[in-house]
């Protein structure tokens, strides 16, 4: 009797002994993310060659066309790119100008600098 006594009262204790089990956070629904996603409202996508050759190409009409560009934000969380690039047949990224996002569309930023490394 003894012996069962001591083998249960372990067991017993740690039983006793458990926290009550934790509620699981509450997962939001798909509409509850969708909503989320709404409200943040629509972001740019990162400019690519494309965007930075057309904005350049808007501030420096008498430039040559950019023939490369590679644009990196400038931090985490940024609206700036800095892009690189290279113009005409020039297989370099020589030049490098900022992309900044305003009202919704990228801007160029000092386009008389980055208009004078294309001349």
């Amino acid at each position: 009797m003894i012996k069962k006594l001591l083998i249960l009262a372990p067991l017993a204790l740690a039983a006793c002994s458990e926290a009550p089990a934790e509620e699981e956070p509450k997962k939001p629904t798909a509409n509850e993310m969708k909503a989320a996603l709404e409200k943040s409202g629509p972001k740019l996508l990162p400019p690519n060659r494309d965007t930075f050759a057309e904005k350049f190409a808007a501030a420096c009409p008498s430039a040559k066309e950019v023939n490369l560009a590679e644009c990196r934000a400038q931090g985490m969380g940024s609206h700036d790119f800095t892009c690189k690039y290279g113009l005409g047949k020039d297989e370099y990224l020589r030049h490098e100008g900022v992309l900044s996002e305003v009202e919704g569309e990228y801007v160029l930023l000092e386009p008389e600098t980055v208009c004078a490394q294309g001349a």
